[in-house]
C-alpha cells in the first residue's frame, strides 16, 4: 500500500507519526526473626452493570451500608472494613474499595518517615537489605517467596501488604528486625511505617533467585531466568508529557495469595489510587525461562479521563549505533532496549528503532484491535556493550499482548532527551481513544513476556541493525539498515528495497547482499532540503510480497 503524506505526519497502513516538539517538559504476621477469562475486554460500563458483572452482591452490602460513615474515614479504614486482618478475602471486594474511593475526593497517603529514612540517598538507602527471615513462605516448602521492601530516599509512599491465607486476610506488620540497616543506627522504638512494596523470589535448585519486583508509583519489573533488570512496567500511566503535567497512580495496598505447595505461580491483588482515578488490578506472575505476567485491571475514574497508557513499559536508551554518544565513552552502546515493536491490528509488523533525541519526541502509531507491541533487546552479543558491570546484553525484552479487543487507538513512544544512563528515557503504551466520564469504570486485560526473545516474532527478514551518520556538515544523514533473514543464506534475486521519506529527498539508495551472513543491508543518503526533521519508511519487497518487517524511523537532531 502507497503511503500518503499529510501536514507534518507520516501515514503508514492507518498509522500515524505525529512530531511535537515541547519545551516544558490489624493481628500481623510478623517472619520468623533475623487463567483469565477468554472473555476479556475493553470497555466502558455503569456501576450497575460492573456490579452485575463482577457478583457478589451480598459481600458487597456491608461495604454499602457503611458507606456514609466510610466518607468520613480515611482509605485505610475503607480497607479494613472489607478486606483488612481477618476478613475473608473475596477478589471482587478489591474492585469494591476502588469504588468507595472513587466517591471520596483523593486523600493523599501519609508519607511521613522519620528523617533518618526520608533524607537517605540513593546509596544509603541500598545499603538497607532484608534478612533472611523476612521472607514470606520462604521456609514452608512453597517455591515462591515474598520479600518486604522498606520505605525510603525516593520509596516513600507506604504500601500496606495483605496475605491471604486460607481464605483470610493477615496483614504483614513492618518489624525493623526484618531489616539489615548496615551503617544506620536505628531507634528500637520505631513504629510501623508500612513499607514500599515486595519482591518475589523463586526456589532456583539449592538456592533462589528474585524475579520479580513491585516498587514505587504503579511500576513492576521482572526478569526471565539469567536476566538482570532492565524494562519496567506501569500498571496504569496517565497524562505522561503533558503539558499539565504527569499524574502518577500509586499503589495504596496488596493482597499476595499464598500459592499451594509446588505451585510455581503467585497471585497478587493491588488497590491503585489517584487523583483522578482509583482502581483494582490482579497480577499473576509466573516465572520461569520466560516470566510471563497476567494483567486484568479495573479502573473508576474520579473525573473525566483523557489520557491514560494501557500496557505501559519504561526503559533508557543512551546511545547506539543509530545515535552515536556525544561524549566520551569506552562502550559502543548503552540501552536496555533498542526498539519498539508492533504486530497490528492487520497484521503489519513494524519495528521502530528508539533513540535520544535532543528534544522531547513523541510518535503515534494508529491502530484498531492491535495484537501485541514491546520494548525489545535484540542485541545479545558481549561485544555490542563492552559492558562489564551492567552487562545490557543481559536485559530482558518485554511483550505486550492484549487480550481481547482493545478497539480504537494509539501506541504512543514517547523519547525523552537524557545525559544519564540511569534515567528511564523511553516510555511505550496504549492510549485508547474511548475516554471516561466521571464515574465510568474502564477495564482491560493483557499479558505480559518477560523474555530474551517473545515467543510470536515476524515471519518475516527482521531489522538487525540501524546505523546513522551524518555527511558534511549539516543535517544531511547516511543510513544503513541491515535485514536478517534464514531465506537471505541463498542468493536473491528479485529483492527490492521501498523507502519513503517525508520530507526530504532519498540519494544513492543501494542494496548490498551478504549471504554468508544471512543479511540484506540497505544505505541510502538523505538530504532533508533545508527541514529539520523527516519521517522514513522501509520495507523489503520480493515478487510484490513484504519480505521484511516495517522498519520505521523518525529522523531529528
Amino acid at each position: 500500500m502507497r503511503c500518503s503524506f499529510r501536514s507534518n505526519s507520516f501515514y503508514a497502513k492507518g498509522f500515524r507519526l505525529g512530531v511535537f516538539h515541547h519545551h516544558s517538559f490489624a493481628s500481623s504476621i510478623v517472619p520468623a526473626s533475623p487463567e483469565l477469562s477468554g472473555n476479556a475486554f475493553l470497555h466502558l460500563m455503569n456501576r450497575r452493570h460492573a456490579l452485575a458483572v463482577l457478583g457478589g452482591a451480598a459481600a458487597f452490602a456491608s461495604l454499602r451500608n457503611s458507606q456514609a460513615q466510610a466518607q468520613n474515614n480515611l482509605p485505610a479504614s475503607i480497607i479494613q472494613t472489607a478486606l483488612g486482618e481477618g476478613q475473608r478475602f473475596d477478589s471482587t471486594l478489591v474492585v469494591e474499595i476502588a469504588r468507595q474511593l472513587a466517591k471520596r475526593p483523593f486523600a493523599k497517603p501519609d508519607t511521613n518517615l522519620p528523617g533518618l529514612f526520608a533524607d537517605l540517598n540513593q546509596k544509603q538507602y541500598a545499603a538497607i537489605t532484608p534478612r533472611p527471615g523476612a521472607m514470606i513462605w520462604g521456609a514452608d516448602g512453597r517455591d515462591i517467596g515474598v520479600i518486604p521492601l522498606h520505605r525510603g530516599s525516593a520509596y516513600i509512599d507506604p504500601v500496606d501488604l495483605f496475605v491471604v491465607e486460607e481464605g483470610v486476610v493477615r496483614r504483614i506488620a513492618y518489624n525493623p528486625a526484618m531489616f539489615d540497616f548496615g551503617a544506620l543506627e536505628v531507634p528500637k522504638d520505631l513504629k510501623d511505617i508500612s513499607f514500599s512494596g515486595f519482591r518475589l523470589s523463586l526456589k532456583n535448585g539449592t538456592g533462589r533467585f528474585d524475579f520479580a519486583e513491585i516498587q514505587g508509583a504503579t511500576f513492576f519489573k521482572a526478569v526471565a531466568k539469567g536476566q538482570d533488570y532492565g524494562t519496567i512496567a506501569r500498571a496504569l500511566t496517565l497524562k505522561p508529557a503533558d503539558l499539565r503535567g504527569e499524574e502518577f497512580p500509586f499503589f495504596r495496598a496488596f493482597w499476595i495469595e499464598r500459592p499451594p505447595i509446588g505451585e510455581n505461580s503467585i497471585i497478587c491483588h493491588g488497590l491503585i489510587d489517584s487523583n483522578s482515578v482509583s482502581g483494582a488490578t490482579r497480577l499473576i506472575f509466573r516465572p520461569g525461562d520466560m516470566t510471563i505476567v497476567d494483567v486484568e485491571t479495573t479502573l473508576i475514574a474520579r473525573e473525566a479521563l483523557e489520557h491514560i497508557g494501557i500496557g505501559a513499559l519504561g526503559t533508557s536508551y543512551l546511545h547506539g549505533a543509530n545515535r552515536p554518544t556525544q561524549v566520551e565513552d569506552i562502550r559502543p552502546e548503552v540501552h536496555k532496549a533498542d526498539g519498539l515493536q508492533i504486530l497490528t491490528g492487520r497484521d503489519e509488523w513494524l519495528w521502530r528503532p528508539i533513540n535520544n533525541p535532543e528534544t522531547l519526541q513523541i510518535s503515534t502509531f494508529i491502530d484498531k484491535a492491535p495484537k501485541g507491541f514491546g520494548l525489545l533487546q535484540r542485541n545479545r552479543a558481549y561485544e555490542v556493550f563492552q559492558d562489564d558491570v551492567l552487562h545490557y546484553e543481559r536485559r530482558p525484552s518485554v511483550w505486550v499482548e492484549p487480550l481481547g479487543d482493545w478497539g480504537e487507538g494509539v501506541v504512543q513512544l514517547i523519547e525523552i532527551p537524557s545525559d544519564s544512563e540511569i534515567n528511564d528515557n523511553i516510555l511505550s503504551y496504549w492510549r485508547p481513544n474511548a475516554l471516561a466520564e466521571a464515574g465510568a469504570e474502564l477495564s482491560f486485560v493483557y499479558r505480559l513476556y518477560w523474555c530474551w526473545s517473545p515467543t510470536e516474532r515476524p515471519p518475516l527478514a527482521t531489522v538487525a541493525s540501524s546505523r546513522v551518520g551524518r555527511i558534511g556538515t549539516g543535517l544531511n544523514r547516511r543510513f544503513a539498515v541491515d535485514f536478517k533473514s534464514d531465506s537471505f543464506a541463498s542468493p536473491q534475486t528479485d529483492i527490492q528495497a521501498l523507502l519513503e521519506v517525508r520530507p526530504g529527498v532519498v540519494k544513492a539508495k543501494n542494496l548490498f547482499f551478504y549471504p554468508e551472513r544471512k543479511t540484506v543491508r540497505v544505505t541510502f543518503d538523505l538530504d532533508l532540503e533545508g527541514n529539520n526533521a523527516s519521517e522514513l519508511r522501509l520495507v523489503l519487497d520480493s515478487g510484490g510480497r513484504a519480505a521484511s518487517e516495517t522498519w520505521l524511523y523518525r529522523w531529528a537532531p
